[in-house]
């Protein structure tokens, strides 16, 4: 019995000794550092995780890096591309749908290869398999897109980076650079799909128990020309919801909706009710957006009436005078203006004096 126990013991202490060993592995830096570069385009994030190898003094394109699909003599793959980069997968990962050189891809995390050609080409490969050491294990069944682009030749570059050398608000430009090639791809966003959408769903969330929320929603829905929608959701702020009330913020963005869909006369009621409740600065702005819209005699309407209710403050009397002057009135929108300068900060002085000379010349100021 005690023999029994005795090697029992031995054969755990065994397996324990064989456990640390497994696990008690020293972490050193990779000759291929890792670095990863993120870009968001609209509230898209577009992150690249990869490996950098150094030129070192070796010859890159076609030897250390060979055209097209090669049998590497370890792993599965007979015909693997490039790993883009060194060691472990070179990874993409989009936070939303995509479009990569115009063609479609899903969210998601993805092994990024590429097949380079002898004739300024490359085949950029975007693999479901985003796990597997470089490209030995590569399967073209286990693609999710591959697009075709043209490289270009650039600067030395001694070690590989990624990185987006162009952006804008709904597009981007990534690009591989080693050696003295570039290797670039244009990825787009659908950012207004992608923001509405994400408004509608955080409606029904926490985020819609909040009036602002309603407000600034309608607010992106009117910037991005979908009147429909933000009627909805600005009515939403106004009425219909416990937290619903009437605000110049809420009555004014109402109007310049219903404006824009050619409903003339029910904007300028709304222009009305929200000229009841807002200060010299916000009336002020009302008014400015009403001379933009050519609704002119109603700007210089309530602009009239915010001097009146805000006894002469110099927000009202500097609005006034655009309003007059929008008229064509330029002797009482200089008289406006003098009243303004009187009482502005010193600070706008300056700007308001400006303004004041094209209006003795007869010039509009708006």
């Amino acid at each position: 019995m005690k023999q029994f126990n005795l090697m029992m013991t031995f054969v755990a202490g065994a397996m324990i000794l064989f456990t640390i060993q497994l696990n008690a592995q020293l972490i050193t830096p990779e000759a291929s550092q890792r670095a990863q570069v993120t870009q968001r385009v609209g509230i898209t994030d577009i992150t690249i995780d990869y490996g950098r190898p150094s030129v070192k003094e070796r010859e890159v394109w076609g030897k250390l890096v060979p055209y097209g699909y090669n049998n590497l003599g370890f792993g599965t793959s007979t015909a693997a591309p490039w790993r883009a980069g060194a060691n472990q997968n070179t990874t993409i990962e989009f936070s939303h749908d995509v479009k990569v050189e115009g063609k479609d891809i899903k969210a998601g995390l993805y092994g990024l290869h590429i097949a380079l050609k002898e004739d300024g080409g490359a085949t950029i490969i975007f693999s479901k398999n985003s796990t597997s050491w470089g490209s030995y294990f590569y399967d073209e069944k286990e693609d999710a897109l591959r697009v075709e682009v043209k490289t270009k030749e650039v600067p030395y570059t001694e070690t590989l980076m990624f990185l987006f050398p162009s952006f804008e608000a709904d597009k981007t430009t990534v690009a591989l650079r080693w050696e003295k090639k570039e290797i670039p791809f244009k990825i787009e966003v659908d950012v207004t799909g992608i923001v509405m959408k994400g408004i509608k769903d955080d409606l029904r969330g926490n985020a819609g128990f909040t009036q602002t929320n309603w407000d600034n929603a309608a607010n992106y829905a009117f910037n991005a020309g979908d009147l429909d929608q933000a009627l909805e959701w600005v009515n939403g702020s106004i009425s219909g919801n416990f937290f619903s009330k009437e605000t110049f913020a809420n009555l004014s963005l109402k109007s310049r909706i219903l404006a824009k869909q050619g409903k003339t006369q029910e904007a300028m009621t709304m222009v009305d009710k929200a000229a009841t409740m807002g200060n010299a600065t916000q009336i002020f702005q009302l008014g400015n957006g009403l001379i933009g819209q050519g609704q002119k005699d109603k700007a210089l309407e309530i602009l009239k009436n915010n001097v009146k209710n805000n006894n002469g403050a110099w927000p009202s009397n500097y609005g006034l005078a655009r309003a007059y002057a929008a008229t064509g009135d330029y002797k009482n929108a200089i008289k406006s203006m003098n009243s303004a300068m009187s009482n502005a900060p010193e600070r706008f002085k300056g700007r308001l004096s400006g303004e004041l000379e094209k209006l003795q010349k007869g010039e509009d100021i708006n």
